[in-house]
């Protein structure tokens, strides 16, 4: 394990990284540019007629993701369209499968008019060209988009056992070897994505998916944004995982995504965020305040913290 990953996981040093999470059921919530999915299974999600052969599946979605190549003029007649897996403010995501190769995906369709509506344009721009241009195996893939008349279309990697955040609301809390194992592939996520000038700003249970593997990818790079000079002052994320230095208005970093992991860390042992308050004015002194006598002074330790039952 790499020095940036042994620091970010000090306390699990110890721990055997094993386990694979077991699938659950939950509904999305609307967030945001996000469609979040719920776990669906391939094998019917096309209807008795184009019913999947799992063995063609499971096939698809081990294959090298670079064989997929989508032609010019893509469109949505070229996709046979599944089951939806998730919805948000702007649209649906929806199992697809590409008719040409059979390859499996998750198409995002989004509204231009609710787009332009809330002048979002620009955080979808940068979605896609920031996703489109990333390469990691704990990051969801984005294959390729298409537009027509009145939708936008994103071609995204199908991660078939859904939102993280479905597992844990199921589940409470995650072992302490599963809670160490997703954490390890968030932060190997983060290094890449740091090593390339890219910092999220939106790191939360709803933004990670499962795949079928039970392996983690992040995904919803709406926040995101790619910075050469490390340094942003934009309030942007979600409430309980925001940093102090967004809090209290000042500059950040890549440092932003980092704090981010060790909210999840505790979340996934605990059940809920630490900073966690009634209201945003209480939960921003609570985040802004209590990270000195709680990270610095008193720790948690691990086992305390999910005692074995």
């Amino acid at each position: 394990m790499t020095a940036y990953l042994k620091g970010v996981l000090k306390d699990f040093s110890n721990l055997v990284l094993q386990g694979e999470p077991t699938g659950c059921k939950g509904g999305p919530e609307p967030m945001a540019l996000g469609c979040h999915p719920r776990p669906v299974s391939p094998r019917n999600a096309f209807g008795t007629a184009g019913a999947a052969n799992m063995e063609d599946v499971v096939m698809a979605m081990d294959e090298d993701s670079s064989k997929f190549h989508s032609p010019d003029g893509l469109k949505l007649s070229d996709f046979d369209i599944g089951k939806r897996l998730g919805h948000g403010k702007y649209g649906s995501v929806y199992l697809a499968r590409e008719r040409r190769t059979k390859f499996l995906c998750a198409l995002k369709v989004l509204k231009k008019k609710e787009l332009t509506a809330d002048a979002v344009e620009h955080q979808l721009r940068r979605e896609i060209e920031i996703q489109t241009n990333v390469r990691h195996r704990h990051v969801l893939r984005l294959y390729a988009y298409f537009h027509d008349a009145t939708r936008i279309y994103l071609v995204l990697e199908f991660a078939e056992k859904g939102e993280l955040y479905g597992h844990l609301q199921r589940m409470t809390r995650f072992p302490e070897p599963l809670a160490a194992k997703f954490i390890r592939q968030l932060a190997e996520a983060l290094k890449y994505l740091h090593s390339k000038n890219i910092i999220h700003r939106d790191i939360k249970p709803e933004n990670l998916l499962v795949d079928h593997r039970g392996h983690l990818k992040l995904s919803d790079f709406g926040w995101s944004v790619h910075a050469p000079g490390q340094r942003r002052a934009t309030l942007c994320g979600t409430l309980d995982y925001l940093p102090p230095e967004m809090v209290e208005q000042k500059v950040y970093n890549g440092a932003a995504d980092i704090w981010c992991l060790g909210v999840l860390c505790f979340e996934f042992l605990v059940g809920k965020p630490p900073f966690e308050a009634e209201g945003q004015a209480a939960t921003y002194k609570t985040s802004a305040l209590s990270v000195i006598i709680f990270l610095l002074i008193s720790p948690p330790e691990p086992e305390t913290l999910c005692p074995s039952s």
